[in-house]
């Protein structure tokens, strides 16, 4: 792997700040454990049957970026994203052929859009999940807990490819 560039979370700070750093480790950490490898290493299955993969994973969090940011508390009507509305894990079991730039350029933009959203937001601001509330706030906790888990995933991923290990 490269050098590590990531710049860890501060020990202080308000809820807001730290939600927002923490989320910002995890997504360098997800782009971190995938630096350097080529398409078909990012291609490679963890084991048989599973269909994780950093490129699924890569395009898993642009999903669920676009859609807690944009269509929960933004309210967007968008379609979700690599057809997965005719199969939900289609981000995950349609990698072989992916495109890996056009995944890597989706999730930094479904980023971008959702850093300006949070920005424009207050903690207490509500979106609607398929007809249940939640805050802005319980998003960003989520989101810290989504990627914080694939990151794990991420991380025994990038061992089996390279034996690059680390947090």
């Amino acid at each position: 792997m490269t050098e590590d560039t990531r710049i860890p979370p501060p020990l202080t700070g308000d809820e807001r700040t730290t939600l927002n750093n923490w989320l910002e480790w995890h997504r360098a950490t997800l782009a971190f454990k995938c630096e350097g490898l080529s398409d078909d290493q990012l291609r490679l299955r963890s084991a048989s049957p599973s269909t994780l993969s950093l490129l699924g994973l890569v395009r898993h969090m642009a999903h669920v970026e676009r859609s807690w940011f944009r269509r929960v508390l933004n309210g967007e009507d968008i379609p979700k994203l690599w057809d997965k509305d005719r199969d939900n894990d289609a981000d995950f079991k349609e990698v072989d052929t992916a495109s890996v730039k056009e995944a890597f350029t989706t999730w930094e933009e479904e980023i971008e859009r959702a850093r300006a959203i949070s920005a424009a937001k207050p903690l207490e601001a509500v979106g609607d999940r398929n007809g249940q509330v939640c805050t802005h706030r319980y998003i960003l906790i989520h989101m810290v807990e989504e990627y914080a888990r694939h990151n794990g995933h991420a991380d025994l991923l990038r061992e089996r490819i390279d034996g690059a290990i680390g947090d």
